[in-house]
């Protein structure tokens, strides 16, 4: 009874907050979609959702290597422009049937009418994707849920606790988790056996991934072949500061370098804008550039999708969202493009590639700012062997691979054994 009384109140508030969300700029596109108004996709026999950009790559891996006994129809979903961007261009990558949309708002009643509709024999959350609303209408019309490339965090996963009567109620079907302590806490959460441990789908993504932009590099145009390139990349905003002492210090010290500037959200580019003009520092929006950038400049990120790219073409690059306790981003791009990452101190969100990786010199970890400017110069002044650090890194990957194999034999299990043909 109280799980009814608290659905209830949770229906209420998404009702109430629903309105509100229309003056935010990132949800305020495809808002019809969030709320499932004038909606009507197919019935699926798949559901996947991918968060963003990043876990719709693995939405894309996934779909590249399942080969069920005859075409699916798969209804994919996905919270940012980026991950429907990324989405859409899987579409001609698979002979099955796919639809995509805007993931909706997780009110009650919202996602009663979206699972009413699509009614998905399975549906894949990518990572962490624990929506109570979507969850409990699952289970209402008995679709069998799955988490794949699973992986909690010790902080969420103190936070879900919080209610742990909830979760147990809301269980998935079955979870492949990344790790040993991801599956614990998957497991504890859950109250569940079936946790299985994958190797993280991103090791067979990345293997492949770097390969067209090392002779077909849309940058090539922008960078004379001579120009000391360093990346800051990913670049998050709680450590925009530490960021800023970088390019000062960098450009100090190795005044010719140019420096590609990436925020991880493009709307902080604004923001760079008027730092980079306050701190008197020359600088091109990477939309606008067109001609080979002056030494010494800064091109600032505005464009999406280029990010291999820069690494491809960099000398030195500093991977963000790891000088402030954010967890950190994938440093594992670039290191398949050929340059040893520089990286924050917080990366806990990438603990599962084991520090193995440190110990055969292909991420460097620095302690703060100061340590990871000398760093990327010591980098821009000797340069790694690209070959090398990317032959290192393939055969680093190629050990930790088979997450998708695995996760595919999985789902095609899951539809064989559904009680609804398809």
């Amino acid at each position: 009874m109280k799980y009814k009384a608290a659905f209830t109140c949770y229906d209420l508030a998404w009702k109430f907050v629903i309105p509100l969300l229309r003056h935010n700029t990132r949800l305020a596109e495809g808002f019809d979609q969030r709320r499932f108004r004038n909606a009507t996709p197919h019935a699926a026999d798949i559901w996947i959702q991918a968060a963003s950009a990043g876990e719709s790559y693995l939405a894309w891996e996934l779909l590249k290597n399942l080969h069920p006994a005859r075409p699916l129809r798969i209804h994919l979903t996905s919270n940012t422009r980026q991950g429907i961007e990324i989405l859409q261009s899987a579409v001609a990558h698979t002979a099955n049937d796919l639809t995509i949309s805007y993931f909706p708002f997780d009110r009650p009643a919202v996602m009663e009418a979206a699972v009413k509709s699509i009614h998905p024999q399975v549906t894949i959350f990518l990572e962490t994707e624990l929506w109570p609303g979507l969850l409990a209408a699952l289970k209402r019309y008995g679709c069998r849920t799955l988490i794949i490339n699973g992986r909690i965090t010790e902080k969420s996963f103190q936070r879900y606790m919080i209610w742990p009567g909830l979760w147990k109620q809301l269980k998935p079907d079955k979870v492949l988790a990344i790790s040993t302590n991801d599956a614990r806490r998957f497991a504890e959460l859950f109250d569940m056996q079936s946790v299985e441990i994958m190797p993280n789908i991103k090791f067979d993504r990345l293997a492949g991934s770097a390969d067209e932009f090392q002779t077909d590099n849309s940058l090539n145009t922008l960078l004379k072949p001579e120009s000391a390139f360093v990346a800051l990349a990913s670049v998050r905003q709680e450590e925009e500061a530490d960021v800023e002492k970088i390019i000062l210090h960098l450009r100090k010290e190795y005044p010719a370098a140019i420096i590609g500037l990436v925020p991880r959200h493009l709307h902080r580019a604004a923001y760079w804008q008027e730092t980079l003009a306050r701190l008197s520092i020359p600088f091109q929006m990477r939309s606008e550039t067109v001609q080979p950038a002056a030494e010494g400049s800064v091109i600032l990120w505005d464009k999406f999708g280029e990010l291999m790219n820069v690494y491809a073409r960099a000398q030195a690059a500093f991977i963000g969202g790891s000088l402030a306790p954010l967890g950190g981003q994938n440093f594992l791009e670039a290191l398949t493009c050929g340059v040893i990452p520089v990286i924050g101190p917080y990366w806990e969100n990438f603990a599962w590639v084991g520090r193995e990786i440190i110990q055969e010199k292909l991420l460097q970890v620095a302690t703060n700012w100061k340590n990871a400017a000398e760093m990327l110069i010591n980098h821009l002044a000797s340069p790694p062997s690209r070959k090398t650090v990317r032959q290192k890194s393939l055969h680093f990957l190629k050990k930790r691979q088979g997450g998708t194999a695995q996760a595919c034999r999985v789902i095609n299990h899951f539809l064989e054994t559904s009680s609804k043909p398809y």
